[in-house]
């Protein structure tokens, strides 16, 4: 018997098969036209908020901090000029968070990702850093060139002085982020002093090494892989969004051509892939709308120099619609319309999300109070036969104004109170909280056992501001022996 031994294609059976494709450095083209224009000028809109907002003074009073915006972990508080948000506030924080997601969708509905191709600080620092690179390294094909080409003195002074640069930005911009959690001149005076404490330095650290990493050597896979925005876009966009399209049925048949051919049988795309050459992500928009596409409109500004260029009409690769492109290719009129189904549902959302924050704001109390009930033992006999409960009270007083209370209980008939640490019983009793603080105390009621009709029996707390006559309310239960 023969055995036969078949060795073609043994070396690819046997090669290691990677799961994952490696990626392809993306080298974007500089380019100059409308939407670069906004582009920059939302960079230096956007970054000069980041940077000077830890600055802006506000006067909250003597015992406050003068911030503007501030994130206090030690108070703890979060201000923001005039609003001052205390942790048991918190859902104001959860609903401005919902706020900005139905905005983010309202905006995708409106034009696709305006926000990821503008406003998202992943796409600003990108922005920042890829022009720091030009101008160190230069323009597309002078860095396709430099990377090919041997390590010599020159190309490794301009690595240096790239990666220098892009750590001074990443150092720059952590520093600010650190600003809005602690006083701004403070920390600065803190680190030309080399007095920076270590939770200081390790958050700068920390976020100088994420943003040199993402703005520096991730760029577009931060949009590709690790955003999931680009996986829910298409369900907030319509026929009707504006989006970066490219006109096919007036751009094809593409192909080179030459100066002396003719128009005839052929469309305006003259394939120099200049749309391609300036995409940061590095997509080609002429295959149709693409999860990688940023909607930054840098295409378009492309195209339009080349259409200029070759005496063709513009806007060959534009912002426009779906059913607009339809009509277009037949000839017919177009819209756009902003006031859809979809559109007016998510800005009637937003509307009452901001009302109801708003309100929720204008109208809380300056006065907020907490009980929590003594859980072991659940109640005390006393010696001569009354019923003691135990009590945790804790009053936020939310003025700059030293605050006196009076405190009485309602539910259990003859019930007295008192204060740890002092021996008077009173139906009324006096409590003080200074301010902008929480005061704590811990409050006994006792009752006959006779004015107790079960086993557990609800009780309320009125707290009122003996100044103002504001009141503030709290439920709870007072336990005594089974009946």
């Amino acid at each position: 018997m023969t055995t036969t031994t078949q060795t073609h294609g043994a070396a690819e059976d046997h090669a290691p098969k990677s799961l994952f494709k490696n990626r392809e450095k993306v080298y974007p083209r500089s380019v100059a036209g409308k939407f670069r224009k906004l582009k920059w000028a939302a960079v230096v809109v956007l970054l000069g908020i980041y940077y000077l907002v830890p600055w802006i003074r506000w006067d909250r009073g003597p015992t406050a901090p003068d911030q503007a915006v501030l994130v206090d972990m030690t108070g703890p508080r979060l201000y923001f000029f005039f609003i001052e948000i205390w942790p048991q506030e918190i859902y104001y924080l959860t609903g401005l968070l919902i706020m900005a997601a139905v905005g983010l969708f309202l905006a995708t509905s409106l034009a696709g990702r305006i926000w990821c191709g503008y406003a998202c600080p992943q796409t600003v620092w990108t922005d920042l850093y890829m022009w720091v690179e030009r101008k160190i390294e230069g323009d597309r094909s002078e860095r396709i060139r430099l990377d090919k080409g041997p390590w010599t003195g020159s190309k490794a002074m301009k690595k240096i002085a790239k990666h220098s640069s892009w750590l001074v930005i990443a150092f720059l911009t952590g520093g600010a982020w650190a600003m809005y959690f602690t006083d701004a001149p403070t920390l600065v005076y803190n680190l030309f002093h080399f007095q920076l404490d270590s939770q200081s330095i390790f958050f700068i650290s920390l976020l100088t090494f994420t943003t040199y990493l993402l703005g520096g050597w991730a760029r577009e896979q931060v949009c590709t892989y690790m955003c999931p925005w680009p996986r829910f876009q298409s369900a907030m966009i319509d026929e009707d969004s504006l989006i970066v399209t490219y006109e096919g049925w007036r751009g094809e048949p593409r192909g080179a051509k030459r100066k002396d051919q003719s128009w005839e049988g052929r469309g305006d795309c003259i394939d120099c892939k200049a749309c391609v050459h300036v995409c940061p992500t590095g997509i080609d928009i002429r295959d149709g709308l693409q999860m990688e596409c940023i909607g930054c409109g840098l295409c378009v500004d492309a195209c339009n120099d080349i259409m200029t260029k070759i005496g063709r009409p513009l806007n060959l690769v534009t912002f426009d619609t779906h059913n607009n492109q339809v009509a277009r290719s037949c000839g017919e009129k177009t819209s756009v319309k902003l006031l859809r189904p979809r559109t007016v549902i998510y800005g009637l959302i937003l509307v009452v999300l901001l009302g109801l924050m708003a309100a929720g704001l204008i109208f809380r109390p300056q006065l907020d109070i907490s009980v929590l009930r003594d859980r072991a033992p659940l109640f005390v006999t006393l010696s001569d036969g009354d019923i003691r409960n135990g009590y945790t009270f804790k009053i936020s007083n939310m003025t700059r104004y030293q605050k006196e209370y009076s405190l009485q209980l309602a539910g259990v008939p003859g019930a007295t109170l008192s204060v740890i640490g002092q021996d008077e019983r009173l139906d009324r009793i006096e409590l003080s909280a200074k301010p902008d603080t929480v005061a704590t105390y811990r409050i006994y009621v006792r009752t006959p056992p006779a004015a107790l009709k079960a086993t557990s029996t609800p009780v309320t707390f009125t707290l009122t501001d003996k100044q103002t006559s504001e009141t503030a309310g709290y439920d709870s239960v007072f336990i005594g022996p089974d009946k």
